[in-house]
């Protein structure tokens, strides 16, 4: 199981209010107690932090703000002490505009060998006043910004597909390539065990930069269409970083790659591509037992054809956190326990967003002026963004920040009420999430059911769903508006309390 660890967000050590690698350091312990096998820690480079940190300004160095290169090598070797391994987030499709190679590349001419690390484009219209397509920025806008000559005329445009502070590198540029390798063998030396590589279906982009047919701005959109992203060539470039892994024994990729067809998205995980594939669609489904079952054999079927394992996951730092998604406090919340039975019961790579083992809803009604996320600004304060759900951890205590920070104040306020879903309060209560996602984790990982990358889909009630792995184990979930019979076997664990013998509404179990 990967825990996926939002280093901002989990715990602070050095009383600034910030999330820290020091933070994680400390609190490895609780992740040997939760279970978890493995950690990703989103970026940590440096960076002047407009996107979080996936704008990176120098991706060989840990920024100050998490701390630095001894503090991540320490890390990595006392989760390797607890037999945990360490993933890193890697960006490759972009920098930060305050990147050398940026800054070098406005202070030179078009076509100049500085610009041809990124995408430079004379304009389109009269005296180049018009973006050279009509590609939109994810976060808002146009993925082009204009940049000034020498001589203080207008000039060139650059491409972000991101935020303006992200411009996009040209990957057709061989020292790109070469980089990025270096950065790689960077890392992995230091004993890291591979990388999360973001926006795995960028990179690549199509030959004359044609305008979109449909244009639209939106995150986290499956659209096979769109030029920006899954261009064919990508598969070069994850093949030249596979064979940098393969230097490492058991250094592993995990690909954010957001692509809907089936047939397209295996390639990204072919033998000599990435090792796994983020599929989404389990995070993207309502509580809906045929939705479910629907969403799971498309993730299982996407990878079936070349023999890679599936992945799953609820939420992230970008997807609105479960309890809330499924309706918030009381129902969300039974139904998100439901879930991470579901989840855990099946085959292949699991991946737990820090927090959801918590119970943690997503916090929509923060201050103004406390929101970070880019998507506020560039959307006129029309999108609130992902900080919702991206408030620190609560730990201990009574009242905000719960042990999270010595500071006053977290990054991101903790809301009060919080208070009963700290670590130490659910460590006390054998009925709480926290509980119950330590006792599936260990049953996951210690009982032989569990065996086997095949499920078995049972006859069940109208709004239900149950399955049974190759190995024995079966996982049963009422999605309907009344208790269900639970199939034949012996109960191993369920989200819920049983009602006299029946499954509750909103619950999951397992059975041997």
């Amino acid at each position: 199981m990967f825990y996926q660890v939002y280093p901002r967000s989990f715990a602070d050590s050095d009383g600034d209010g910030v999330g820290d690698l020091g933070g994680v350091l400390d609190r490895l312990g609780y992740l040997e107690l939760l279970g978890v096998d493995a950690l990703w820690i989103c970026p940590v480079m440096r960076s002047p932090m407009a996107d979080g940190g996936y704008d990176v300004s120098d991706p060989r160095d840990i920024d100050p703000l998490f701390g630095d290169v001894a503090l991540l090598e320490d890390l990595v070797a006392e989760a390797h002490d607890r037999r945990m391994r360490v993933t890193m987030d890697l960006v490759p499709n972009h920098t930060s505009d305050r990147h050398p190679w940026f800054v070098a590349a406005l202070a030179a001419p078009p076509e100049s060998p500085e610009r041809a690390r990124y995408i430079f484009r004379d304009g389109r219209g009269p005296g180049g006043d018009e973006p050279p397509n009509n590609w939109p920025s994810i976060f808002g806008g146009p993925a082009w910004t204009r940049v000034t000559g020498a001589d203080g005329a207008p000039g060139q445009w650059y491409l972000h597909i991101f935020a303006a502070e992200q411009p996009d590198l040209n990957w057709d540029n061989p020292e790109v390539v070469a980089d990025f390798e270096q950065t790689m063998r960077f890392w992995l030396n230091r004993g890291v065990d591979g990388f999360r590589i973001d926006v795995a279906h960028g990179m690549a982009k199509p030959p004359g930069l044609p305008d979109m047919a449909r244009v639209e701005t939106k995150m986290l959109v499956h659209d096979d269409s769109d030029p920006r992203f899954n261009n064919p060539a990508v598969h070069d470039i994850h093949r030249r970083l596979r064979k940098v892994l393969d230097e490492y024994p058991d250094a592993v990729s995990i690909g954010e790659v957001w692509v809907d067809d089936n047939t397209r998205f295996a390639e990204y995980v072919r033998p000599d591509e990435l090792h796994l594939a983020f599929n989404f669609r389990l995070a993207e489904t309502a509580f809906d037992a045929a939705e479910i079952r629907v969403a799971v054999d498309n993730s299982i079927d996407a990878v079936r054809s070349v023999g890679a394992s599936p992945t799953w996951t609820l939420s992230n730092h970008d997807i609105e956190r479960e309890v809330t998604r499924y309706g918030g406090t009381g129902v969300g919340l039974d139904r998100a326990r439901a879930m991470i039975l579901l989840e855990l019961a099946l085959p292949g790579a699991v991946f737990v967003y820090n927090g959801s083992e918590l119970g943690l809803p997503n916090v929509d009604d923060l201050p103004d002026e406390v929101l970070q996320d880019p998507v506020w600004e560039r959307s006129g304060h029309t999108d609130r963004g992902r900080d919702g759900c991206r408030v620190p951890m609560p730990w201990e205590g009574r009242r905000p920040p719960f042990g999270f920070t010595t500071a006053e104040k977290s990054w991101l306020p903790i809301p009060p009420q919080w208070s009963e879903l700290t670590v130490e309060t659910q460590l006390e209560r054998m009925d709480s999430m926290l509980s119950l996602y330590r006792m599936a984790i260990e049953l996951r990982g210690a009982r032989p059911e569990f065996a086997g990358l095949g499920i078995d889909w049972y006859g069940s009630p109208a709004d239900c769903l149950a399955f049974r792995r190759t190995g024995g184990l079966v996982c049963a979930l009422n999605a309907s508006a009344v208790p269900i019979p639970l199939p034949p076997g012996e109960l191993l664990l369920a989200s819920a309390p049983l009602e006299g013998g029946m499954l509750p509404v909103n619950a999951a179990a397992w059975l041997v």
